[in-house]
């Protein structure tokens, strides 16, 4: 089936040219091409042409959960007749084990598995291993974290035909095989059920379950049902099955690895005691034993994918399978804001290998474990074919690999342009940051100033906020949940002044937002490069009167090529709105939705400083009302309290809404603490 691009609206600006630089490209096995566009140029939608053009398996990789679920979004409104796949961790929150040798201190693994995620995880693997192209995959770099053995996933995979001849009980042995249980009190994704000469089974990867019905040992009838009611949808003349984990296998390597796990485990109780480490010797030898019992019990074990080398049939040293293993050769990647996502994936498996050392070298866990890993980044390259680095910033890396094939758009589909660059003298930058804050509060503008330090940025708030400016101040001291709840605050218009170090990180994309300040902007360095420079300028690209002020003593060479680029991209805005009659729309005063809660607020006319009162009576929803601190401090209450924010943490999480899903995670965890401390 080839892919069907549903819009409202065809490619305008530099879009066509851009979707035609990089089909081109792609089709004659060019396997490098960035696309370089500005904050707002529709790159989403340039995408979305590239990939109808190409008719070939997508992968899109996003460096975050929430990003990716926008994108997933995105694509399922492009192509709501193909099939558009969700990839990310399944993890509400994650815990990994680790040891800590200065304090002797063990870490057990601690996780809470989204079943939602997990569905949607196994929908991606069936699509892949289902032989159809018309496939966008979108995924966060979980994708590169190791898997099952896409040969053993497809092995057990069972595909039925009416008039098929099949033994009821080898069919049930294959459900087992393949990981569904069997349950007749309760019916839900990864069970089945026998009555009689009639089987349903609940698919873990779908909301429909299946009937079949047998006539001796023939299928006589297979039909799709509503799992809750057991109503009948519709019949089919054939079925497939997919397995109900993603690490799946066979009997054979279950009883091979059984085997080379027990070796293993011997000679390294031989390396402790050769040493003289009675301690991890006993330690290793107790842990691995209890896990074997486990396998050949249930086939499973806590920590099962520390053995997973064992499963998979790899040699020492060799990488996992992972989700790229299960699409065809012929696939193209789209790396979405790679100046981001790459350096992460490079970053992978350096932190991972660290954790797992410690674990090893103290005997917690064969070394074996250290196989289970993510990929290594050149792992990562040799395995990806047809790649596009989408970026508003790309770096060297990607420029490079490109050679030459660079579609670049710089033209917004709403007319907006790109902001003023002006220099103002640090002599006097504190009066001109007062008096351009005033400005824009008038006019009902956000503003947004960066610092150096973190210290920069808590004087210069206690300052301001003694001059009664609204303001807040954000850094990596601030935890993630009051990080979240300043960045909704600041959209909703609570306040007027965000003042941080590096506030690219918080993807501060708000309309409302017209004015950047840059402090020491002539001081080299990361947060003062060209790249740094023009993506914090790009902040204030979203509104018709966006402005950047640099405050400088001299022109440092980063700032002459963020201005020079600046500039050429204004200008060549300018002549095609003049071109063709456009004028820029001014999303600015707009109503904001609020990404923690849904609700629907108008931004703030009074300036005055806002009190808990004034919040109540605007009938804001803030986390902190119902905080952790304001809770009754009984055992009792607080765990009715952790259940519920578990609740709302899963909720949310089904919903797509990683960033609140990671405010209930986090308070959910700090009652855990306090019912802890209170045992």
């Amino acid at each position: 089936m080839d892919f069907n691009l549903v819009s409202t609206y065809s490619p305008t600006g530099d879009q066509p040219e851009a979707i035609k630089t990089i089909t081109d490209a792609l089709k004659v096995n060019h396997s490098n091409v960035t696309l370089w566009g500005v904050t707002g140029s529709g790159k989403t939608f340039t995408m979305a042409n590239v990939i109808k053009n190409m008719g070939l398996p997508v992968l899109v990789l996003s460096h975050n959960k929430t990003l990716a679920a926008q994108l997933y979004s995105e694509f399922k409104a492009f192509f709501p007749d193909n099939a558009v796949e969700y990839f990310v961790s399944y993890y509400d929150y994650y815990q990994p084990e680790a040891y800590l040798p200065t304090t002797d201190t063990y870490i057990e693994k601690d996780l809470a598995i989204n079943e939602e995620l997990e569905k949607l995880r196994l929908s991606t693997t069936s699509a892949l291993l289902s032989g159809r192209k018309d496939i966008v995959v979108v995924s966060s770099v979980s994708c590169l974290y190791g898997i099952g053995n896409p040969e053993d996933f497809a092995a057990n995979t069972i595909e039925l035909k009416v008039g098929q001849k099949i033994s009821r009980v080898k069919l049930l042995n294959d459900f087992t095989s393949a990981l569904y249980c069997r349950s007749e009190i309760e019916f839900i994704r990864g069970q089945f059920r026998v009555k009689g000469d009639t089987i349903d089974i609940h698919a873990a990867y779908g909301d429909i379950a299946f009937r079949i019905v047998f006539f001796d040992n023939e299928i006589e009838e297979l039909y799709t049902i509503d799992p809750i009611s057991g109503a009948r949808l519709d019949k089919r003349d054939k079925i497939i099955i997919h397995p109900a984990n993603l690490f799946v296998t066979t009997k054979e390597r279950i009883n091979k690895a059984i085997h080379e796990i027990e070796d293993d485990l011997t000679k390294r109780i031989n390396e402790f005691n050769a040493m003289g480490k009675e301690v991890e010797a006993s330690r290793i030898k107790h842990r691995v034993e209890y896990d074997l019992e486990m396998i050949r019990e249930v086939g499973y074990c806590p920590g099962i994918e520390n053995y997973s080398r064992y499963f998979d049939g790899r040699l020492p040293g060799t990488r996992p399978f992972c989700l790229l293993d299960y699409f065809p050769k012929d696939f193209i990647l789209f790396i979405d804001e790679s100046h981001v996502t790459l350096p992460q994936i490079k970053a992978m498996f350096g932190g991972d290998f660290s954790r797992k050392t410690n674990l090893v070298d103290y005997a917690f866990r064969l070394p074996a474990a250290m196989d289970n890993r993510p990929l290594k980044f050149s792992e990562f390259e040799a395995i990806t074919g047809k790649t596009v680095y989408v970026s508003a910033t790309p770096t060297d890396y990607e420029l490079m690999k490109s050679e030459g094939v660079i579609a670049e758009q710089s033209l917004r589909p709403t007319g907006l342009l790109d902001p003023l660059v002006e220099v103002r003298g640090s002599a006097d930058q504190i009066d001109v940051i007062i008096e351009e804050i005033n400005k824009s509060i008038k006019i009902d503008e956000r503003i947004i100033i960066t610092t150096l330090t973190k210290r920069m940025a808590e004087e210069l708030y206690k300052y301001l906020d003694r001059l009664s400016i609204r303001c807040r101040y954000i850094h990596s001291d601030v935890d993630n949940m009051e990080r979240i709840e300043l960045i909704e605050d600041f959209r909703k218009g609570l306040y007027d002044v965000l003042i941080g170090v590096n506030l690219l990180r918080e993807g501060l994309d708000i309309p409302q937002v017209a004015l950047v300040m840059i402090l020491d902007a002539d001081k080299e360095g990361f947060l003062r490069s060209e790249r740094a420079l023009i993506q914090t300028a790009g902040r204030a690209a979203r509104n018709v009167n966006g402005r950047v002020i640099l405050f400088a003593d001299r022109k440092t060479d980063s700032m002459r090529k963020m201005i020079k680029q600046t500039a050429d991209r204004r200008k060549k805005q300018i002549e095609y709105n003049k071109l063709h009659g456009i004028t820029p729309m001014d999303t600015a005063r707009a109503s904001t939705t609020s990404i923690l809660t849904g609700a629907r607020l108008e931004p703030f006319k009074e300036r005055n400083v806002v009190t808990y009162q004034d919040l109540m009576d605007a009938s804001v929803s803030m986390v902190a009302e119902d905080g952790v601190e304001y809770l009754p401090k009984s055992k009792q209450t607080l765990e009715v309290e952790m259940i519920e924010a578990k609740k709302r943490m899963e909720t949310a999480a089904m919903k797509l809404d990683f960033i609140l899903a990671g405010v209930e995670r986090d308070k959910m965890l700090q009652l855990q603490a306090m019912i802890k401390k209170i045992k």
